[in-house]
């Protein structure tokens, strides 16, 4: 291992316990913490208790706690796809730029600390402490089921389980990527968070309706062709990406992600569920593209800040 080698594992260590000891007494980071694990708890008590008469009858009890609601509170997913790219966002939008307005990132990159170094070991400590915080909601769900529904999870909707945990993480890092990359585009970490918000509000809310306008524009009043079209147009949004990977793993009777073949919807009308290697099948273009986004992202970061000017 030559010189720069060595600084370099050395400077990311130092940068992710340092990242990591931040978020473990940040105000920020509690409030978020209580907020997410108060609501999922919420839907976990209210589909637990929706499913206890269903004990029995359904071979896939763990994984209906993530989908059940009942009036007023919405289900689980519904809480963590709202929920997380605020947490991304939240612990991304000021990580360069806070640095600059408190004069510090001159005295850390004066040390042996490159500058790759500097944004691998930040995103290492958000996506450590957000891997805690999911890990914790992922027991939270296994721990109410054997305790409401008195039913041991099987193995196959334990991996399930696990495959939504780590979607939800790469969908976490990507909106703090997101949140990074415009802290470092710009100085006020208030602009930053506004247009890291704006953005998620964009792909959540009115993508969606672009998306079906544009599929009508260009779908040439063939209904089938407008179909794929507006499916392929949505899948632009992470949103969409990510509520669709959700719905194969947790739901094992989903057959397909678009448009529906006659063969797929007579499977689902015998209500056959899929194995958990075909429904990751089903997901791995979607899992490729987020994993192509994060990269992406990271990418882009990283030369916006290798061009950044930096006055000690």
């Amino acid at each position: 291992m030559n010189k720069r080698e060595g600084s370099a594992l050395t400077g990311l260590k130092v940068i992710w316990l340092k990242e990591m000891q931040d978020y473990a007494g940040n105000i920020r980071m509690i409030i978020l913490m209580l907020l997410i694990i108060l609501t999922a708890g919420a839907s976990m008590y209210v589909a637990a208790q929706t499913l206890r008469s269903f004990v029995g009858e359904d071979s896939f009890m763990l994984l209906n706690l993530f989908t059940i609601s009942q009036d007023p509170i919405p289900s689980f997913l519904s809480f963590i796809s709202f929920l997380v790219p605020l947490t991304g966002i939240a612990l991304g939008f000021d990580a360069i730029n806070s640095e600059f307005q408190n004069r510090t990132l001159g005295r850390v990159l004066s040390q042996p600390i490159y500058r790759d170094v500097l944004l691998f070991g930040k995103a290492l400590g958000a996506v450590s402490a957000m891997a805690i915080i999911l890990l914790a909601l992922w027991l939270l769900v296994i721990g109410c089921a054997m305790l409401f529904l008195g039913v041991p999870p099987s193995g196959e909707q334990i991996a399930r389980a696990f495959a939504f945990y780590v979607v939800t993480l790469l969908y976490a890092l990507l909106w703090y990527l997101v949140g990074m990359m415009f802290s470092i585009i710009f100085r006020q970490s208030a602009v930053s968070a506004l247009v890291a918000i704006a953005l998620w509000l964009f792909f959540m809310i009115f993508w969606p309706m672009i998306s079906q306008l544009l599929a009508y524009a260009f779908g040439g009043g063939d209904s089938f062709q407008t179909a794929k079209l507006e499916v392929v147009l949505g899948r632009i949004s992470p949103y969409r990406l990510y509520t669709e990977s959700a719905l194969a793993i947790l739901n094992p009777s989903t057959r397909s992600l678009g448009v529906v073949l006659f063969s797929q919807l007579q499977g689902a009308i015998m209500g056959s569920a899929l194995p958990f290697g075909q429904s990751m099948l089903l997901i791995w273009p979607h899992f490729t593209a987020f994993l192509a986004t994060i990269i992406l992202l990271f990418a882009i970061a990283y030369v916006l800040f290798q061009r950044k000017e930096i006055r000690m």
